[in-house]
């Protein structure tokens, strides 16, 4: 199930890029570069979730990927929800509610990479 949800958030980051571009925090720069790059990344770590084999290591980088994808959310909240957009995505509630969420996924994430690894046949 994490695989498809880093994986389809991966996804969307090529499907409506801008939506993610208004998040980056501004000091970072290159919005659109740093999405596709992320959209990149997440779809390559719900991979490796994905398959037995690679699915501690996937499950350490999508633990870091969600910690490093967080001042994106931080930048959606400071911004009451995605700038231009309607509710849900545009809401200040909405924004700040998600920020916590963050912390199960990651949670989710360490906990697959401490996993004992399968057994080679």
């Amino acid at each position: 199930m994490l695989a498809a949800v880093l994986a389809g958030a991966g996804v969307v980051h090529f499907v409506v890029p801008s939506a993610y571009e208004r998040i980056i925090p501004r000091p970072l720069g290159h919005a659109r570069a740093l999405v596709l790059a992320s959209g990149v990344a997440e779809i390559a770590v719900g991979l490796l979730v994905a398959w037995p084999r690679t699915r501690r290591l996937g499950g350490w980088l999508a633990a870091g990927l969600l910690v490093a994808v967080f001042p994106a959310n931080v930048q959606m909240a400071l911004d009451g929800g995605i700038p231009g957009e309607g509710f849900p995505l545009g809401s200040p509630a909405v924004a700040w509610a998600r920020l916590p969420l963050q912390v199960p996924l990651v949670v989710w994430a360490w906990a697959l990479a401490r996993r004992e690894a399968p057994r080679q046949a």
